[in-house]
């Protein structure tokens, strides 16, 4: 083996480099075709498979689900990181319904129509509603991201912790049902038992873990600031390990101890955001390229009426009316009920969940696992491709200032008194037309930059802000009340 090294490695190498690069060339038509950046990764993934003009062979669904769980532990982790408490109390009621109700919902639905339309069995048509069940906000927000488009925040923190929570709750019926299929009996009560125990310990491993890290970093002191991401990778890996290990839900573990982190104060937590947001991209397209090689598309011709069948239900029955159903107590206005029930977009769970039949070796799992890829496909494609549209049409995207041309930060491995707070200035801002020189400044606060388009600017006394700048303001906690009266909302509240 040493005489052929460093070849193959170098290989294997060269490879991973060229379809990671062509994965993110491709990811600029995302925006352009309203195409959620997902499928692109699958499609490199399954023209470097031995069908297309890659032609490497892989069919490890075991490597396959190990990368998957890793990758959704790193996406999930970064999700709750960037999920401000004051979001989640408007929408927690509602999303924790459909993460639960509605995913039993989608999933009986989806089963009922495999069965009376396909000729399922009972228990293969209920599995495979159940593997498809589960929403990813990963894919909707590519689409907006990509378009320019921001969601009003209840609809959009609804559909994100919507795709957060209700993962476990797929995982539960999909692993449930699959033992049903491979050992013949049929669900019990065990069933439901077991979803409650799963949903109660990983809630409760997920706020100790995270209330107990949150302790931890907040008191660490490491001399190299690169160990700070290595100690939060290594909660995010405890806090979804030790809960799957008590028999309790992993993911929604770690989504919590996501949460509570990215709301405390803790050390270079600047660095920690862009460190664990470059992870979740990274775990992201190497998922969707394992997942794009597993795929035959000779074996896709052989399902797609069926695929193409179910990914319509989904989109147009199953997933409208759990929706309607779950909402419809919260008062929800009809246009959220149906912009939530058409951009529940599909991603990757849906597919690593259908490798679980296909390692226990159950009655017609491939053809699952063929056809549910086909129904991600689908739905990512006809609610994917409208996303953008529907969001316009329906009056639900937010206006929110363009981004400035650069971003002012303060990365530091001590806890330090004062924060750095960015304000974006509109017409209507107090601010506007006025002298920095005449401001009520409290004191120990002090404008650092001034972004006006491509410029940057130092402000000083008689600098005047304009509509359309974006100003950076370095002031301590007592100050921001006021700070906010005079510039308006922080830029990222």
């Amino acid at each position: 083996m040493l005489t052929t090294e460093p070849l193959p490695t170098a290989f294997l190498l060269t490879v991973c480099g060229a379809l990671l690069a062509l994965s993110v060339l491709f990811s600029r038509a995302s925006g352009r075709f309203g195409i959620p950046v997902a499928l692109l990764f699958l499609g490199v993934g399954m023209a470097a498979g031995s069908d297309g003009p890659g032609g490497i062979d892989f069919d490890n669904y075991g490597f396959a689900f190990r990368l998957g769980t890793v990758a959704l532990v790193l996406i999930l982790f970064d999700g709750g990181l960037n999920t401000p408490l004051s979001a989640i109390h408007s929408a927690l009621k509602p999303a924790s319904v459909l993460a639960t109700v509605g995913v039993i919902l989608t999933a009986a639905l989806m089963g009922a129509a495999a069965h009376y339309l396909f000729d399922f069995s009972w228990t293969q048509a209920l599995l495979l509603g159940a593997i498809v069940s589960s929403t990813d906000a990963a894919a909707v927000f590519s689409v907006l991201r990509g378009s320019g488009l921001h969601l009003k925040r209840r609809v959009g923190t609804t559909l994100e912790l919507e795709s957060g929570l209700n993962d476990p709750m797929a995982v539960i019926l999909t692993t449930g049902l699959t033992h049903t299929l491979a050992s013949g009996k049929p669900p019990g009560w065990e069933l439901a038992t077991e979803a409650l125990v799963q949903m109660v310990v990983g809630t409760g491993m997920g706020l100790a873990i995270g209330y107990g890290a949150r302790h931890l970093l907040k008191r660490l002191r490491l001399r190299v600031a690169g160990l700070y991401p290595v100690m939060t990778l290594a909660l995010a890996f405890l806090a979804f390990g030790l809960p799957t290990l008590l028999h309790g839900s992993g993911f929604l573990a770690v989504y919590i101890v996501g949460i509570l982190l990215g709301n405390e104060t803790i050390r270079y937590r600047t660095g920690l955001l862009r460190v664990h947001d470059a992870l979740a991209w990274l775990s992201q397209v190497l998922m969707f390229l394992v997942l794009g090689l597993l795929v035959y598309p000779r074996n896709l011709v052989e399902v797609a009426g069926v695929g193409l069948g179910m990914g319509l239900i989904l989109a147009f029955v199953a997933r409208p009316i759990a929706v309607l159903l779950c909402l419809a107590p919260f008062r929800f206005p009809l246009g959220e009920i149906v912009y939530t029930g058409w951009v529940g977009l599909r991603g990757a769970v849906p597919i690593i969940l259908a490798t679980f039949p296909v390692l226990s070796n159950t009655a017609g799992s491939r053809d699952i696992f063929n056809i549910v890829f086909f129904i991600v496909v689908v739905n990512g494609l006809i609610p994917g491709a409208t996303v953008p549209w529907v969001t316009r049409k329906l009056g639900l995207a937010a206006r929110v200032p363009e981004p400035p041309q650069a971003v002012l930060e303060i990365a530091s491995t001590q806890l330090l008194k004062g924060e750095l707070s960015s304000f974006y200035i509109d017409k209507a801002s107090a601010v506007t037309g006025e002298r920095l020189a005449d401001l009520p400044f409290p004191p120990g606060s002090a404008a650092m930059l001034l972004v006006r388009g491509q410029e940057l600017l130092a402000p000083k006394g008689d600098t005047v802000f304009q509509p359309g700048d974006h100003v950076y303001v370095f002031g301590h906690a007592e100050d921001l009340p006021l700070l906010r009266l005079l510039f308006g909302q922080q830029e990222d509240e």
